[in-house]
């Protein structure tokens, strides 16, 4: 699915709520990361503790049904994310802190932006291949 300008000003709409919650001038003393859902073209921000940020319509997402709608979505994000870089990272929020993708089931999907101080990883699992690498070290040490 092909973004529609409409779409990129709404993602960027979401993410300046999601960032006006966590102003650069207070103090970061709140540790949390960010969960996004998608829903029925609804975007989400929820809090650790599943309290609601904010809410977004992205008017493309409602009824799109092909399989590659959580391709497209996490794409689209981690694309919107990029060019918001240094607002994200200036919230004031703990880090390391990240936005995580969750289904409706507040089940993980994807990690979208890793901020940790001067670290900031966005996309890709944050962790992949650690099965592999500890498997292969328990086997090495098992010797």
């Amino acid at each position: 699915m092909k973004a529609t300008e409409q779409t990129w000003q709404q993602i960027e709409r979401f993410l300046g709520k999601v960032t006006n919650k966590f102003p650069s001038i207070a103090e970061a003393e709140r540790m949390t990361d960010i969960h996004v859902r998608v829903s029925d073209g609804e975007l989400l921000a929820f809090d650790d503790d599943d309290n609601e940020i904010t809410r977004c319509v992205v008017e493309q997402w409602i009824d799109y049904k092909e399989e590659d709608f959580n391709t497209s979505v996490i794409s689209q994000l981690r694309q919107s994310m990029e060019h918001h870089r240094q607002m994200i990272e200036d919230m004031s929020i703990l880090k390391p802190f990240s936005f995580v993708l969750e289904n409706e089931e507040r089940e993980h999907i994807a990690e979208l932006m890793v901020v940790d101080g001067d670290t900031v990883i966005i996309g890709g699992d944050i962790m992949s291949g650690l099965d592999e690498e500890l498997n292969d070290f328990l086997a090495h040490l098992l010797k």
